[in-house]
């Protein structure tokens, strides 16, 4: 006999079994929570029970999606504190240095007779001439770069390039007369001593001043930074050193030709004629011309004194003053014009007494002139000597043997 099990049937049967059981058990756990051991509150429940969500600290990212109006759209942004800025434009410390650029004077510890500035970041706004309304230092280099560089440097190159064009075009002054052998003390040991001194102190002051002024346009490239820099520190120290040395000497210059160099009646003519200089006979003048009178109270004198007194402030040699940013860059500003203007006319100065006119050179070197020297150049001051009024040797001669010869007038002995 055959035993035949049909298993597809009763599984089939059982399978269908749990579902049933399954799906009835479902619905009773929805109708009583505590029977799945789970406990779920109802969402409005869940809503009104929860507490309210605190703000977060610190520094919240702005959503780029949202676009807000721009900050210096408010009527009172330029007034804003810079604390009030922050708020609208965090970083951007704006107001803070508007105070300070504005010459706000801050806390120092210093005292201010010691250190008047020590609160002062940045100077106050300015306008100096040449210059736009800005801060003081921005201003005063403006007016150093924009000014004072290029149109000196274009009047001293004017100066000596016209000088070179005379000299091409007419040559040195001479004598029309043959010399006679007798010679007229022009300038004394002591007259010699005090002009050559002034002369030196002069020209070392204006080349180191140039060199610091406009040597890094044509000796930087040449030399290097590093021997410029060297050069440009020794001669500071010169031009610092020299300038007390300027200052003695110009008075003695002063107070030893003043007289010589009072002005006259005959200067008039002499300027009308231009001193014979472009053609014509030399006008006649006493020991110094009008022009040799104008360098002495023009350069020496006026532009001289300016030159002296700015220098001695930036040296802080003056006594009484403060010596703020401000003064050092106003005074820096007149000692820079005035040292330019005074060289330019010391150029032509020195043209007339070495190339300019045959003699002159060695009037002031060995200090006689011939006779007809003085009779060309200087009629009335050679006059006065022929008269009698000047004395031809106005100092003991270095050798007594040769003293200088009388000056004789339409061949009698003066």
């Amino acid at each position: 006999m055959r035993l035949t099990i049909r298993t597809r049937p009763t599984f089939s049967a059982l399978l269908a079994a749990v579902l049933l059981g399954c799906a009835a058990v479902a619905p009773a756990q929805g109708a009583n929570p505590a029977a799945g051991g789970a406990v779920t509150p109802a969402p409005a429940a869940a809503a009104a029970s929860a507490p309210a969500p605190q703000a977060e600290g610190g520094i919240r990212s702005q959503n780029i999606f949202t676009v807000l109006p721009e900050a210096s759209a408010d009527p009172n942004y330029l007034n804003q504190t810079n604390g009030e800025r922050n708020k609208v434009q965090p970083g951007n410390n704006a107001p803070m240095w508007r105070q300070v650029s504005s010459g706000v004077t801050g806390y120092s510890s210093l005292p201010a007779s010691e250190a008047p500035e020590a609160g002062n970041l940045i100077q106050r706004f300015v306008q100096y001439p040449g210059s736009r309304y800005t801060n003081a230092g921005e201003a005063w280099r403006q007016v150093r770069n924009d000014w004072l560089i290029p149109y000196g440097a274009a009047l001293l190159f004017v100066t000596l390039l016209a000088l070179a064009i005379y000299y091409v075009a007419h040559g040195p002054i001479r004598l029309h007369g043959a010399k006679t052998g007798r010679r007229i003390e022009r300038f004394t040991p002591f007259e010699r001593a005090t002009h050559w001194s002034n002369a030196i102190a002069f020209v070392t002051l204006a080349l180191s001043g140039i060199v610091m002024a406009f040597g890094k346009f044509f000796l930087l490239p040449v030399l290097g930074s590093s021997l410029f820099g060297w050069l440009a520190y020794a001669l500071k120290t010169v031009h610092n050193f020299v300038g007390p040395l300027f200052v003695v000497t110009t008075l003695f210059m002063i107070f030893t030709f003043i007289r010589s160099n009072w002005p006259r009646a005959e200067d008039v003519a002499w300027l009308r004629h231009g001193g014979g200089l472009f053609g014509g006979k030399e006008p006649a003048s006493h020991r110094f011309n009008a022009g040799e009178k104008a360098v002495f109270w023009g350069g020496v004198l006026v532009l001289g004194s300016i030159v002296i007194g700015s220098g001695l402030f930036l040296d802080q040699l003056l006594p009484g003053f403060v010596y703020t940013r401000g003064e050092m860059q106003v005074a820096h500003m007149v000692h820079a014009a005035a040292t330019l203007l005074m060289i330019a006319m010391i150029m032509a100065h020195i043209y007339i007494g070495t190339l300019g006119m045959t003699g002159a050179y060695k009037a002031m070197r060995e200090g006689y002139v011939d006779e007809t020297w003085a009779r060309e150049h200087h009629r009335l001051w050679y006059d006065d000597i022929a008269a009698g009024k000047i004395p031809a040797q106005r100092s003991a001669p270095a050798d007594a043997s040769d003293p200088a010869r009388p000056v004789t007038v339409q061949g009698t002995s003066a």
